[in-house]
């Protein structure tokens, strides 16, 4: 079978999407009995794209990517599937498609996202459950999600969890110390990880921070997303415990993990949240949300709250910086569940449901 994978979204430094599909993607093309054609928009081609049966199309194009430059590409040569990673199937696309729906957080949500955004979204999506033929979801939460707002996507959709890197696990004391003097950290800090927009919830996350005075520094990595403008002011005007690190190389992630007190992540609505995730693997307590995927993916692995309490979230912080027990029972529970959670088996799993798509056609 020859698969065709929109590649245009591999590359990690976009986290979220960008991320999935470059662990998915990898894992895929490592199963040699089927041959791929990757489809890249100007990207560098990786490393592991340069295995035997893999052959890397770049096709660049500045606007409409996906409708005109890719449906071109598939009309004139069309593999036996697509899988699309990241949301949105091309208007000329072969028989069998495969898309990945990561979250419905326009519709739960839509004040978090600025209009156009919104509209794009609750398009594409719109036009992706209708049209494909299985489409992969990352929890049960967005499973509930999308068949309620496209029922006609109840019965062709599977849930396939992502998985986490195997870099990210316990840190030795030593490569703590050389990352949190390299990056600036401080001795103690909690931590959040994600990109800087409203979904994420960091205002109320910084106020119930600063109702804890006896709270370590909060270290926010992420780079400034959409509506991140009042956001960006408010840390700013905040107070000298909370520091913004827009660019952590993935190789310093797991030790900036690792060393931190615990992993606050009170996001407002989560497809699957992949931080969370890290943070287990990594050993680190996480305060995570009451809502969405969250517990599906924390479990009892940590701390849930509701989002919209920011007492709640202040009690939380203040229970796991006073509690090292806790702290220890949390990460040996997150470090276990997250053995769960691996890119070979997420691969694995999308392939098969590919395979299944290819055997009924044919």
């Amino acid at each position: 079978m020859l698969l065709g994978i929109d590649a245009s979204r591999c590359d990690p430094a976009l986290a979220g999407v960008g991320r999935y599909s470059t662990e998915m993607v990898r894992h895929l093309v490592g199963h040699r009995r089927h041959r791929y054609r990757l489809y890249a928009n100007g990207a560098a081609r990786p490393d592991w794209s340069r295995l035997p049966g893999v052959e890397w199309r770049d096709i660049p194009f500045p606007r409409l990517w996906t409708h005109l430059r890719l449906s071109a590409e598939l009309l004139t040569q069309p593999p036996d599937l697509l899988f699309v990673p990241g949301h949105v199937l091309p208007i000329i696309r072969p028989r069998r498609t495969l898309v990945t729906i990561h979250d419905l957080g326009y519709r739960r949500f839509p004040e978090c996202h600025p209009p156009r955004q919104r509209l794009y979204l609750r398009l594409s999506t719109a036009w992706s459950a209708r049209v494909s033929t299985m489409i992969l979801v990352d929890s049960r939460a967005t499973q509930a999600d999308l068949a309620a707002a496209h029922p006609v996507a109840a019965a062709k959709s599977t849930v396939v969890y992502p998985g986490v890197s195997a870099s990210f696990r316990p840190q030795a004391a030593e490569v703590v110390e050389a990352a949190r003097r390299r990056l600036g950290l401080p001795d103690q800090y909690l931590l959040f990880v994600g990109t800087i927009q409203p979904r994420k919830n960091l205002l109320r996350l910084i106020k119930a921070h600063g109702q804890v005075p006896e709270a370590p520094s909060l270290v926010i990595v992420g780079r400034p997303g959409w509506m991140s403008a009042p956001i960006m002011e408010y840390i700013e005007n905040a107070s000298h415990r909370v520091q913004v690190l827009d660019s952590v190389a993935d190789a310093d992630l797991p030790a900036v993990y690792s060393g931190a007190t615990a992993l606050t992540f009170p996001s407002l609505y989560e497809g699957f949240g992949i931080p969370a995730l890290e943070a287990m693997a990594c050993g680190t307590a996480v305060v995570a949300s009451t809502t969405s995927s969250l517990p599906e993916v924390v479990g009892g692995a940590g701390i849930l709250v509701d989002p919209l309490s920011v007492d709640g979230i202040a009690a939380a912080i203040r229970r796991i910086i006073a509690e090292p027990d806790l702290r220890y029972e949390l990460g040996a529970r997150g470090r276990e569940r997250s053995r769960h959670f691996t890119w070979p088996t997420a691969a694995r799993q999308a392939l098969e449901v590919m395979e299944a798509l290819f055997d009924q056609a044919s």
